[in-house]
């Protein structure tokens, strides 16, 4: 099959709350910084009334990807479950408009639409509280092999795997992608979600994923280790190629032959660190899909989370495609 599509993604639709806070008001909601945390909707209720001016907006990690893909230039799909309410159509319509195919049909009935309490305290750390409503709804029946064969690539979110229906999704995604001559990159999301699920997320590295997108931490808790430095060559054994993310420190991209460490992109002012993993990942398969160099994909990613942190929220402030011609020229 001809693959005419660059990237698929595959996560939680989710909309965004983001709102400023301090440390006091974490340890007084007893919230743990710096993770994902899950939530019923009596909590987020109760947190929501607590918090300060907030920003909504579409988003969800691998959505928050499309959006990235498409807006430099990426053919992209995502996959990922609304309600048929107010959120949910305010999602569509959102990441529909930043030119990503998003035709997942909308539960008519269930929990609402998912929405994630995104906290950031002033050193730009995001704690998010996540009430997953109908993202509980993702099943194997809503993706098909038309969706996925005509994909160069299709990029799963770790966050998934905390719904047993969403393992099979992965599982189907895997397939399919794999019979039609298609790769597999995987996001591990959550130094907390790897904790949850080590030896699951081990045996889908070594035996199923192509492409890794991890931070230091997350793959520091994926092989048990406390040094990066440690476990490079155990990582370039168990999967092709591994993209790990160190915040200031740049980024480190291992594979079977090689071992590339990234600079970080300056950036003057850093306003919020959400997305800026997504927006990486986007970055970079962008260029992977389209041919580029291991090096040049890694520096890709970092422009684009470059601009990410530099403001308020996961979407682009700024035309992605010229921002690249103006930093790779």
């Amino acid at each position: 099959m001809c693959k005419n599509m660059h990237v698929v993604t595959i996560g939680n639709a989710i909309v965004d709350i983001i709102s400023y806070c301090d440390d006091d008001f974490l340890l007084r909601e007893n919230i743990k910084k710096g993770a994902m945390t899950l939530i019923d909707a009596e909590r987020l209720k109760s947190l929501y009334a607590a918090i300060g001016a907030s920003v909504e907006m579409s988003g969800g990690s691998a959505a928050n990807t499309a959006a990235g893909l498409a807006a430099l230039g990426s053919s992209t799909r995502y996959i990922g479950k609304v309600r048929d309410d107010k959120f949910g159509r305010v999602f569509r319509q959102d990441i529909t408009a930043q030119g990503v195919h998003f035709d997942t049909s909308a539960a008519l009935d269930g929990p609402q639409t998912a929405c994630s309490l995104v906290l950031v305290t002033p050193d730009t750390q995001r704690s998010m509280n996540t009430f997953l409503g109908a993202c509980v709804n993702l099943i194997s029946d809503d993706i098909s092999e038309d969706m996925l064969a005509a994909a160069q690539m299709v990029y799963l979110e770790g966050y998934l795997w905390d719904q047993p229906e969403s393992q099979k999704v992965f599982f189907k995604a895997i397939e399919i992608a794999h019979r039609t001559n298609g790769k597999i990159a995987m996001s591990l999301s959550d130094s907390f979600c790897v904790e949850r699920y080590r030896a699951d997320f081990k045996n889908l590295v070594k035996r199923h994923v192509d492409l890794l997108f991890a931070n230091e931490m997350e793959v520091l808790s994926l092989f048990e280790s406390d040094r990066l430095d440690d476990i490079l060559d155990i990582i370039r054994i168990e999967v092709e190629t591994a993209v790990i993310t160190r915040g200031e420190k740049g980024a480190v991209i291992v594979n079977r032959d090689e071992i590339h460490v990234l600079d970080a992109e300056p950036v003057a002012n850093i306003v919020d660190s959400t997305g800026a993993g997504d927006l990486y990942a986007a970055g970079f398969l962008h260029g992977y899909t389209s041919g580029k160099d291991i090096i040049t994909c890694g520096r890709i990613g970092m422009i684009c989370a470059s601009e990410i942190i530099s403001h308020i929220g996961a979407r682009p402030e700024v035309d992605l495609k010229m921002l690249l011609t103006q930093k790779l020229s």
